[in-house]
């Protein structure tokens, strides 16, 4: 399976999706135009991906300095999928990575960790140098 690489817009992540390392990255901005349209291909290779043998390991790096609220919903339907990935066996690592600086981003990782609790959820600060 190749990867999936996307790269980042002002509106969009940049999205490096690696099935050989198992490391499923999203970072930068999210408030595409259609966020379901956007996100289509995205949803599609992640299901190919966790249909094929299940891997010991995923882990999912998100560091998104701002989200819109129908990107909000995207992101916990990925968290969903991952979650019934877990269930299945597979363990699941997620990071969460947010300005120290940003309560609003620290908050929203809360919430999925809340709403996931299937998945082994890291809120991770990031602190400017």
């Amino acid at each position: 399976m190749q990867p999936l690489i996307l790269k980042g817009s002002k509106s969009t992540p940049s999205i490096h999706f690696d099935p050989a390392s198992h490391v499923l990255r999203l970072q930068g901005q999210s408030y595409p135009e259609n966020a379901s349209k956007f996100y289509a291909p995205v949803f599609a290779w992640l299901r190919e991906y966790l249909a094929q043998p299940e891997g010991t390991r995923v882990c999912v790096d998100v560091e998104l300095a701002y989200f819109n609220s129908s990107s909000s919903k995207i992101l916990m339907n990925f968290f969903e999928i991952l979650e019934k990935t877990a269930a299945n066996g597979t363990s699941v690592e997620v990071f969460w990575r947010y300005r120290e600086d940003d309560e609003t981003s620290l908050e929203c990782g809360e919430e999925f960790k809340e709403d996931a609790p299937g998945l082994s959820f890291h809120l991770v600060p990031l602190t400017e140098e």
